[in-house]
């Protein structure tokens, strides 16, 4: 089992999933803003649908040494999504992906700790790029994606259905990125 690191931004913290956390997950899952653009369904999901989901993030650490980390609000210590590598087999590159629970939509969180795994990405696995797949009707996770120096460089007709846009974050163009010199200069 590989060790999961703690990543440390400003405002967040990135963790290894624990016991605790299935029930935030699981009512973010059953949202349908949620897991409108996540999941097969592209609906809100039942505890047995959102299980899977659930149980596969863990698995990714354990299987390929990195994975998507919880994320808490260094304030309240709350939950407020998951976020960062994602890479399932099939996949058609090295994505970093992020999804903050609704409550917690428009403060900031997924730009920020997607800027944290990049960096970690880089260092620990010397990624010069990462790709972000993303709905065409998602333009929040579009913004993110432009915040973090990404360009659109194709498309992909997913498994899960449907054909989305590949974005994809350069090294290179991400240090150029205010949210880069902002984590940077805050010595996350």
């Amino acid at each position: 089992m590989t060790e999961v690191p703690t990543l440390h931004t400003p405002r967040l913290i990135l963790r290894a999933q624990r016991p605790s956390d299935t029930e935030p997950l699981m009512a973010a899952f059953a949202d349908d803003g949620y897991s409108r653009f996540i999941t097969r369904e592209q609906r809100g999901l039942s505890r047995l649908e959102a299980w899977r989901p659930i149980a596969t993030v863990p698995g990714m650490w354990a299987v390929n040494g990195y994975g998507q980390w919880m994320v808490d609000e260094r304030a309240t210590g709350q939950p407020v999504g998951r976020l960062g590598p994602w890479a399932p087999e099939g996949w058609p590159d090295f994505e970093i992906g992020w999804s903050i629970f609704p409550a917690h939509w428009g403060k900031g969180y997924a730009a920020e700790g997607a800027a944290a795994a990049l960096i970690w990405a880089h260092e620990a696995l010397g990624r010069d790029h990462v790709i972000h797949l993303i709905d065409p009707a998602n333009l929040a996770s579009e913004r993110v994606a432009r915040k973090l120096g990404a360009a659109i460089t194709g498309q992909w007709d997913t498994p899960l259905g449907g054909t989305v846009n590949i974005w994809t974050t350069r090294w290179d163009s991400f240090t150029q990125t205010a949210v880069y010199k902002d984590h940077r200069s805050a010595g996350a």
